[in-house]
């Protein structure tokens, strides 16, 4: 039985017809969503264009830009965790409003994804069909939350008139490369001409002119910020898919799915991030973010200073980067990852002389040793290889020398060494390293220590500070000062030079799917990328029967990608006039990842119907523009999960300063101030055997006692879903409470950045406000109104005002259960008192960002024929807000021994006669020394 029917079953059948109950509600509100959608009453101005109108309420005014991380549209709907910033943004937004502004409060839904193709694999169902069903479903519920939204910006990253745009933004960045002198990404146009005519020389001193035409486009498509790179990817087998750093969990895992990542070589599209990291990592500073994601966000670029050094070996330069060239003179071995370009060139015939049987992995030869571990490496995650405790590897028969003393030194594969990490090679310098002191020990390497240890120390890798041993010229140098001289060593001797690296990768952009945005790119017959001309988009996605990525089995690499795309010949296949007349094309079969569509879905809310430009200058310069030379500009506030920090936020952060560099944006920053909501999450409960049964249905029959069928069960407390039986859908607490309950107790359950519980009984104190509230305007009995014009008593007058400064100060600050609970203190304070006009209507005007519909009805009874949409929020009057009277304390030689109430304006003369009547009988007739009055605090009597 549902909070609403209990309530109802326990009252007499005689409902007063006027009550405020969740059916008169559930009217209330169905007709103003009616309303506001009719009207148009939160469509927020442009400057210009077809969104312009110039006889809005709010046009000119100041703009306010807000966002919520927009949803996936999953088939299960919303539940009531979902919709917290949600209606934590309206409310705030409503409120902005209110005091003035032009509101920009939009909403999609980033409809790209695995959910609806997966599926689609298991029913044969269209991922469009689903999607649009599924975007239609949230569509409703967002609605009867009555959320105010400007429908006409409504987007979905699916629709052909979107993705038309990313895929613009695709070509935008391929068409680039980054100048590292400007520290900026400059069209491709510009690169080739400074090629053409000199101002830049060509690689390698190669001139330019004598250069094929093939081997021109082969630089240019090498400097492009999106290039085809043939390297190390993660590839999920369980989700037939590469998936890139980011979308792996600590633990070597699909984010999605908790599939197994493995390591294998494909050629796949990139997109250049590292070329941002320091301007990535600068920019940090000029947001308003919190300050973990900002941490998180810096970890993750990882910036390290250190050098490049150049071991020579028969194979060619073996080059690592380390970020400790002091311990150069340390360096005892080399470690290549198995999947290293120059392992094959390395593997020796035979063994060489001197090797240990240790080495060889019991094999008679380098190739069987190397092609056996090889084999090995790739079976595992990278997770596995980084976790193994026991230190595996085998010697490839090949030595590399040490340039800074000419050592000999043997060369290994293993595989706590990662391709896509650095170079994937190292230098092993066992004395400083722990993990290359482990290496050692198992293979019978040398230890040479380059940092003194502190005294006392008995370890094994000593990793703290000390001055340099055992390093020549370097020998008692603090680690600082050693490594600034190793460089100047390196770079003058040709043996390496100082550099900056980044734990970053360049974002991994391809996706062996369907139901993601078709690639605008095609190949000729060199093999080498062509782009789609900007006005052959949108190239769109071919109707399929087979919507399954498949995998074949390759040797020695174990599974490999065949994607739904390549099926579609006749698709894929393609002639095309390119502007040299009409040739064969083969089409890429990848489709690109679903953070493309989140990556700039901010900006094409400004302008939707623009279908010339991304966004017209003027209207992204209006609600995205820096305020002064010193902002970064973006949107005001943009609320959502913190779990996006380093997904989402990075790549958007990244493509909005693409944009930026090229001109077609004037904020360099997408979001200038990011607030982190919490999480809702509820009771669960399990019976004997483990197993969730339905949370609705358990009592609780005692403290701390809760039965299911009679039979008692456990609770525990952890995240709403279907599967632990406890999902509470927004839906249900409509129907039983109404939308405006609804929000009012998601709202004052806490602090908004906080998680809490989900408890459906405490809904009923949200509700008993609401009719409360109600009953001050609206006779139960006749549906009259109740209010008077007579004038409210001083001590409610007073609260009201102190109200009034403390919700706008709260609402200020996102502190929405704060005032809420001020809202109640003065719905009971005017319920005593009696309904006067004079406190309602500012009480109903406050209390509309929370429960819109209800503030909405009751101004209209209260006499008013406009929205309260557009109403002015209250103001405090600064006089009502200074205190009547005060309560000082009265020591006596330091104890508090009685309390005096007093006007605050009283003569300090009085104050002293009244605090020594307060103490006269503890000063037993005495005179008093001193009578200190502190004004507004105390009263020390000295006797």
């Amino acid at each position: 039985m549902s909070g609403i029917d209990s309530e109802v079953a326990s009252m007499s059948e005689d409902i007063p017809p006027y009550r405020y109950t969740a059916a008169l509600a559930g009217e209330i509100e169905e007709r103003w969503q009616d309303f506001w959608d009719k009207n148009g009453t939160f469509n927020a101005p442009n400057p210009s264009g077809p969104l312009s109108e110039p006889d809005h309420p709010r046009a000119g005014a100041p703009k306010l830009y807000v966002m919520d991380m927009f949803p996936y549209p999953s088939g299960a709907g919303l539940h009531v965790g979902h919709p917290l910033g949600y209606i934590g943004t309206d409310s705030y937004t409503r409120y902005a409003r209110m005091i003035g502004f032009n509101v920009l409060h939009p909403m999609g839904f980033d409809a790209f994804g695995l959910p609806a193709e997966q599926y689609a694999v298991q029913t044969g169902t269209h991922p469009r069909k689903t999607t649009e069903e599924n975007v239609e479903r949230y569509r409703g519920q967002l609605r009867r939350l009555g959320l105010a939204y400007d429908n006409r910006r409504s987007l979905s990253t699916t629709d052909v008139g979107f993705y038309t745009w990313t895929q613009w933004i695709f070509l935008t960045i391929f068409n680039s490369w980054f100048d590292p002198e400007q520290r900026k990404a400059r069209p491709i146009d510009e690169l080739i001409a400074e090629l053409e005519s000199g101002a830049r020389p060509a690689p390698d001193g190669a001139s330019w002119s004598s250069l094929s035409s093939t081997e021109k486009r082969t630089i240019i498509d090498d400097h492009r910020l999106a290039y085809v790179s043939e390297a190390p990817v993660n590839w999920c087998p369980g989700l037939g898919t590469v998936l890139a750093n980011e979308e792996v969990t600590a633990d070597g895992r699909s984010e999605r799915g908790n599939f197994p990542v493995f390591k294998r070589n494909l050629k796949q599209w990139m997109m250049r991030i590292t070329a941002y990291g320091d301007r990535l990592l600068a920019d940090l500073d000029t947001l308003e973010w919190p300050e973990k994601v900002k941490a998180m966000q810096r970890n993750w670029i990882g910036r390290s200073r250190g050098a490049h050094v150049s071991f020579a070996s028969d194979a060619g330069e073996i080059r690592v980067f380390t970020t400790r060239p002091d311990t150069l003179f340390g360096a005892t071995y080399m470690v290549l990852a198995p999947e290293h370009d120059l392992v094959s060139a390395l593997t020796a015939d035979a063994w060489p002389d001197g090797t240990k049987d240790a080495w060889t992995g019991g094999f008679a030869t380098p190739e069987e040793a190397v092609a056996d571990y090889r084999r090995r490496a790739a079976a595992k995650t990278d997770i596995e290889r980084q976790a193994d405790k026991e230190k595996t590897g085998v010697f490839v028969g090949s030595y590399a020398t040490n340039p800074v003393n000419g050592e000999r030194i043997p060369v290994f594969i293993a595989d706590y060494v990662l391709a896509g990490y650095g170079t994937g090679a190292i230098m092993a310098v066992p004395g400083q390293d722990e993990r290359d002191w482990e290496f050692a020990e198992v293979f019978d390497l040398p230890i040479i220590r380059t940092v003194q240890p502190s005294e006392g120390f008995d370890g094994k890798a000593y990793t703290g500070e000390g001055p340099a041993i055992n390093s020549s010229f370097l020998d008692g140098l603090e680690i600082a000062d050693a490594k600034a001289k190793i460089i100047e060593w390196l770079e003058a001797n040709g043996a390496g030079v100082g550099a900056v690296t980044y734990r970053l990768r360049d974002w991994l952009f391809s996706r062996q799917r369907y139901w993601g945005e078709p690639m605008p790119i095609v190949y000729d017959e060199t093999g080498l990328p062509v782009a789609i001309p900007y006005d052959l988009l949108p190239v769109e996605l071919p109707e399929v029967d087979d919507f399954s990525p498949r995998t074949f089995d390759i040797d020695d690499a174990g599974s490999m990608p065949e994607t739904p795309l390549s099926r579609a010949r006749e698709w894929v296949e393609v002639e095309l006039d390119l502007g040299d007349g009409p040739k064969r094309y083969t089409r890429d079969t990848n489709v690109m990842p679903q953070w493309a569509g989140s990556s700039w879905y901010e900006l094409r809310y400004l302008d939707p119907h623009n279908a010339t430009e991304l966004v017209g200058a003027e209207n992204e310069r209006y609600w995205m523009g820096p305020r002064d030379a010193a902002d970064c500009g973006g949107v005001d506030l943009y609320v959502g999960g913190v779990e996006h920090a380093v997904l989402h936020l990075l790549y958007a952060r990244f493509w909005h300063k693409v944009l930026f560099d090229l001109g077609h944006i004037s904020s360099f920053e997408p979001f200038r101030k990011l607030f982190n909501q919490g999480y809702i999450q509820a009771y669960a409960y399990t019976d004997a055997r483990g197993v969730y049964v339905p949370a609705e249905e358990v009592v609780e029959r005692e403290p701390g006692r809760f039965f299911y069928n009679d039979e008692p069960v456990n609770r525990e407390y952890g995240k709403i879903g279907k599967s632990l039986k406890n999902v509470v859908t927004p839906d249900d607490m409509c129907a039983d409470y109404g939308a405006d309950t609804f929000r009012v107790y998601e709202m004052s359950m806490g602090p908004l950045d906080v998680s809490r519980p989900w408890d459906t009984r405490a809904v009923i104190g949200s509700f008993r406000f609401l009719q409360r509230l109600w009953r001050l305007v609206v006779d139960e009995q006749t549906g009259a109104v109740r209010v008077t014009d007579d004038p409210a008593d001083e001590q409610t007058r007073r609260l009201l005002h102190r109200v009034i400064d403390g919700v706008r100060t709260e609402m200020e600050e996102l502190r929405f259960n704060t005032a809420i609970a001020k809202l109640i203190e003065l719905t009971n304070r005017a319920t005593q008192a009696g309904p006067t006009r004079e406190v309602v209507e500012p009480l109903v005007l406050m209390t509309s960002p929370f429960a819109p519909h209800l503030a909405e009805e009751l101004w209209r009874k209260l006499g008013r024929t406009t929205t309260i949409a557009y109403e002015a929020f209250p103001e405090a009057d600064p006089a009502l807000l200074v205190a009547e009277s005060v309560t000082l304390p009265v020591q006596v030689n330091g104890k508090v021994r009685g309390r005096i109430e007093i006007p605050t304006d009283l003569a300090e003369g009085e104050v002293r006669a009244r605090a020594l009547e307060a103490v006269a009988p503890h000063l037993d007739g005495k005179e008093p020394r001193k009578v200190i009055v502190v004004a507004g605090r105390m009263v020390s009597v000295v006797v």
